[in-house]
């Protein structure tokens, strides 16, 4: 039990890193119907450049925080306007999902040859000897982790349901086309959603980079199961994505220890496939209905 125990733990704090990668796809799909496939490289930048400004100048962890959350924010908005807008501006379908992966490879490349090819350990900001919480041990930085995932999630949340900005970003959400004519700049609007969701991966990123190795290859896999995760809980749903995150960790932790570290994987894609056969607006997700 106390095995058992210990691997929730573990799993939930892993969980709640795919869930705040995958509270980014949620933001950009819900003003443009388009995801970025560069969520991976954005946590991965945000981890880089943390550890630059932590470990190479010295400078406060908290201090670089929000200076990396700025930083994720004009990469995201970048994004939007170099891959994104224009396939938008020419209805373009596909065109929007290979210019973020595009942009998604060149930010790596650029990672190589900045940074190196090497993973680097970023200093924690809090201690390292692990506390005991119901006979299991938990590092301070998977508390944290947990505590400021949540804490992002709900600040977008409460941003949205209380400022003037963030009800355009709900207006532009429920019809775009209706809350262009409102008047409302939902070009302006996508763009932030495209900030907001890079400002949040450059955040996991500091969050998970003292817990493993940072480099130029951390975002790849990180990015791929957040996507998995936004499917199986739902890209329209913030709270399925919360448990999605959830039932993804947990999967993984039990499975290494339970089977194999070569099969920690596969449970999460067997329950993608699953939710995509049987309910593929996910579990909490809405079907939407579209007139033509």
């Amino acid at each position: 039990m106390q095995i058992l125990t210990q691997l929730v733990f573990s799993g939930i704090a892993l969980g709640m890193i795919y869930a705040v990668i995958a509270f980014g796809y949620q933001l950009t799909f819900a003003t443009s119907d388009t995801l970025n496939f560069g969520q991976g490289e954005a946590l991965m930048l945000g981890a880089l450049v943390g550890l630059t400004l932590v470990d190479k100048l010295g400078w406060n962890y908290w201090l670089v925080l929000p200076i990396v959350c700025l930083f994720g924010a004009v990469q995201g908005a970048l994004v939007e306007r170099i891959g994104v807008r224009p396939a938008i501006k020419i209805k373009s379908e596909f065109g929007w999902i290979m210019s973020t992966i595009a942009l998604g490879i060149i930010f790596k490349n650029v990672a190589e040859n900045v940074w190196g090819r090497d993973d680097l350990k970023f200093p924690s900001p809090l201690p390292e000897s692990p506390m005991k919480l119901l006979g299991a041990n938990v590092l301070p930085m998977e508390v944290l982790v947990v505590v400021g995932a949540l804490a992002m999630m709900l600040a977008v949340e409460l941003f949205n349901r209380r400022s003037i900005y963030g009800k355009a970003v709900v207006a532009t959400f429920n019809d775009r086309d209706a809350a262009k004519l409102m008047g409302i700049n939902t070009g302006l609007v996508i763009t932030f959603s495209y900030a907001l969701s890079s400002l949040t991966a450059a955040f996991a990123g500091m969050l998970i980079a003292p817990l493993t190795l940072t480099g130029a290859t951390m975002g790849a896999v990180l990015g791929l199961k957040a996507f998995a995760v936004a499917i199986i809980g739902g890209l329209t749903s913030g709270l399925g994505i919360v448990v999605g995150g959830l039932i993804l960790g947990i999967a993984e932790t039990t499975t290494g220890f339970y089977i194999s570290t070569g099969y920690k994987d596969v449970p999460g894609l067997v329950l993608l496939l699953i939710v995509l056969a049987m309910k593929p607006a996910g579990l909490f997700g809405k079907t939407a209905i579209k007139k033509v």
